[in-house]
C-alpha cells in the first residue's frame, strides 16, 4: 500500500499570495459599499427635496455664508469671494477639460490605452448623467442671493461637485496606482478629494446652488466614478485569468 506524504505547509510566498488576494477582496467589497451609499445618499436627498423637506436647511446654510449687513455680498472680504471664484473653475468645462486632455495625452504617451479608455468612459458617462439628472429633476436655481457665477442649467444635482468627483477621483486612482509608496497613494487621492470638496462648497458659497444641489452631485459622481473603477478592476482580473472578454477594457494593463 503506497504511503501517504502529509501535505507541506505554505510557504512564505504562498501565504503572501494569499494575503495579496485577500487584501483585493476586502478593497473590492469596500468600494461596491461605497458605490451603494453613494447612490443611497443621492436617493435620499432627491426625495427630501421632492417632499420639500430641506428648504428650511437650504436657505438657513445658503443665507449663513451672506454677509448678515447685506445678504447680496457673500461672507467674509473680497480676496475670499474671488478665491471662491477660482475654486469653482475647478469643476468648470473649460479646466476639466484641459485637465483631462492633459491626463489622456499623458496616459497615451505612457502606453495605457486602458487608462485612457477608463477615463474617457468616465468623463462620457458622467456628463451624460449629469444633463439626464438636470432635465429630470428641473429644480430652480437659488434665488435668495444673487448669483457670483454665470448659470445657464438647472440646479440639481450640481454638475460642478459632480463632474470634479469623476475627473479628479478618476485621475487620482490611476495614479495611485502606479505610485510605489502608500503614503503617496494616500497623498494623491487626498489632493483629488480635498479638490473635489473645495468645488462643490465655492458653489454654495458663490449662491449658486443649495447645499443638497452639492450633496447629491458629490454623491452620485462618487458612485459613478467608483463604479468605473469597479468595471475596470472586473475587466483587469478576467483578462489576467487569460479570459478577457471581446475587445479591451480600461485598466487592465496596470495589475
Amino acid at each position: 500500500m503506497p504511503r501517504m506524504r502529509a501535505p507541506r505547509p505554505a510557504g512564505p510566498r504562498g501565504w503572501s499570495l494569499r494575503r495579496l488576494l485577500r487584501a483585493r477582496e476586502l478593497v473590492t467589497v469596500a468600494l461596491v459599499a461605497l458605490a451603494a451609499g453613494g447612490l443611497w445618499l443621492f436617493l435620499e436627498v432627491a426625495e427630501a427635496i421632492r417632499h420639500d423637506e430641506v428648504r428650511s436647511l437650504d436657505r438657513a446654510v445658503l443665507l449663513a455664508l451672506r454677509d448678515p449687513a447685506d445678504p447680496a455680498e457673500p461672507l467674509g472680504p473680497r480676496w475670499v469671494e474671488e478665491m471662491g471664484r477660482d475654486l469653482t473653475a475647478l469643476g468648470g468645462t473649460a479646466v476639466l477639460t484641459l485637465v483631462s486632455l492633459a491626463a489622456v495625452l499623458f496616459l497615451w504617451m505612457a502606453r495605457r490605452p486602458r487608462s485612457v479608455a477608463l477615463l474617457a468612459v468616465a468623463i462620457a458617462g458622467g456628463q451624460a448623467l449629469s444633463l439626464v439628472l438636470k432635465h429630470g429633476y428641473a429644480r430652480p436655481r437659488p434665488d435668495l442671493v444673487p448669483h457670483g457665477s454665470y448659470v445657464y442649467t438647472a440646479s440639481f444635482p450640481s454638475g460642478h461637485s459632480m463632474m470634479s468627483a469623476v475627473v479628479y477621483l478618476t485621475l487620482g486612482a490611476l495614479l495611485a496606482r502606479v505610485l510605489p509608496r502608500r503614503r503617496m497613494k494616500l497623498l494623491v487621492m487626498a489632493c483629488a478629494l480635498g479638490a473635489t470638496l473645495l468645488t462643490g462648497a465655492s458653489r454654495v458659497y458663490l449662491g449658486v446652488h443649495w447645499p443638497t444641489d452639492v450633496i447629491a452631485g458629490w454623491a452620485v459622481g462618487g458612485s459613478w466614478a467608483v463604479a468605473c473603477w469597479l468595471a475596470a478592476d472586473l475587466l483587469d482580473r478576467r483578462r489576467a485569468r487569460g479570459t478577457p472578454p471581446e475587445g479591451s477594457g480600461p485598466g487592465s494593463e496596470e495589475a
